[in-house]
């Protein structure tokens, strides 16, 4: 009997522990400013600008600013010109003054949307810093970047939820 109790407890254990996990916040962005969402696997992300009708920029921070940043932009490109063109002669030539800039290598991306993954490395006051921007196109000449820097550890070590909250992100 004592046997069949403490199954039963356990099992009543592992239940509320899966229940407790599978509940995790996950918040969806949405504004009526801008015609795009996307959803925030962690309730760590907090907003730090939001849009508006003045200014479409979006930004969030994981944790602190020191640790992780997102931004978020629309670009235009002209029809004819490629992805990965319009990244090394548009967006690269903007990083190259960053201390310590090494670019990485590029990696193709597909979630609600295609594009391609920039990333880089930098040095920011001493501290290793790196940049993952995904550049995810709508059409012909419309792209969004999802400007993710940060301290290297740590968004390295969040590189899943970048990857979510990329795959996530969609235009209404």
């Amino acid at each position: 009997m004592k046997v069949k109790l403490s199954s039963l407890s356990l099992v009543i254990a592992a239940i509320a522990i899966f229940a407790s996990v599978s509940t995790a916040q996950v918040e969806t962005f949405s504004d009526p400013d801008v015609e795009y969402t996307f959803m925030l696997p962690d309730a760590r992300w907090k907003m730090t600008a939001s849009p508006s009708a003045s200014s479409s920029v979006l930004r969030y921070v994981f944790v602190d600013r020191n640790d992780a940043q997102l931004e978020v932009r629309k670009l235009s490109k002209s029809k004819s010109e490629l992805l990965s063109e319009f990244i090394r002669n548009n967006e690269e030539s903007k990083l190259q003054p960053l201390p310590g800039y090494i670019p990485g290598r590029e990696e193709n991306f597909k979630g609600k949307l295609e594009g391609i993954i920039f990333n880089y490395e930098y040095v920011l006051s001493g501290r290793s810093m790196v940049g993952r921007f995904y550049y995810l196109e709508v059409n012909d000449t419309t792209v969004y970047v999802l400007r993710f820097t940060g301290n290297a550890t740590i968004l390295k070590s969040i590189r899943n939820q970048t990857d979510s909250i990329a795959r996530t992100f969609d235009v209404k």
